[in-house]
């Protein structure tokens, strides 16, 4: 059985609300030296076999689809889960 990865993050253009509370919190809270926070979404899938180019090709899709709305999200990195450090 295989992993697979998906990051979904906001298109650069949309505001982040989300991200922009995280960034003006880090210094309230001691976290000096960030100037910017933007905020996606992580999926991990697990998968029938091992992750194969048509398998990865397959989570693409299923993620431009259903994972992500296309209109205000990228699909940014669609992923084995062996390969994320």
């Amino acid at each position: 059985m295989g992993r697979v990865v998906v990051d979904v993050m906001p298109k650069p253009e949309i505001l982040d609300p989300q991200g922009k509370a995280v960034a003006n919190a880090l210094p309230r809270l001691g976290f000096q030296g960030f100037t910017s926070v933007r905020q996606g979404k992580r999926f991990e899938l697990e998968v029938e076999g091992e992750v194969t180019d048509e398998v990865l090709e397959s989570v693409r899709r299923a993620a431009e689809t259903l994972l992500s709305n296309p209109v205000i999200e990228d699909v940014v990195r669609v992923a084995a889960a062996e390969e994320q450090a």
